[in-house]
């Protein structure tokens, strides 16, 4: 799921918590771009996710640190 940063953590719960078995959730997002006004960089569903199944044994986490999108999105998102 991309933009995962715009989950609330209730919307992250009702994906997570619908998974059967042999299926794979991946949640994509950048906390700098968040525009849900109700969730914040510490209150997102993403982080949420991450913090509540840390150091389960099916799950993962990693940053990445450089934008793929275009340089238009980089100076947009550094500057506005």
């Amino acid at each position: 799921m991309d933009e995962a940063q715009q989950l609330t953590p209730h919307e992250a719960k009702t994906l997570v918590t619908r998974m059967s078995k042999g299926s794979k959730l991946i949640l994509i997002g950048d906390l700098a771009q968040i525009d849900n006004p109700y969730v914040d960089a510490n209150t997102n569903g993403l982080v949420y996710t991450r913090n509540k199944l840390q150091g389960q044994s099916f799950m993962a986490h990693i940053n990445l640190f450089k934008g793929e999108r275009s340089e238009m999105a980089d100076v947009a998102a550094n500057l506005m």
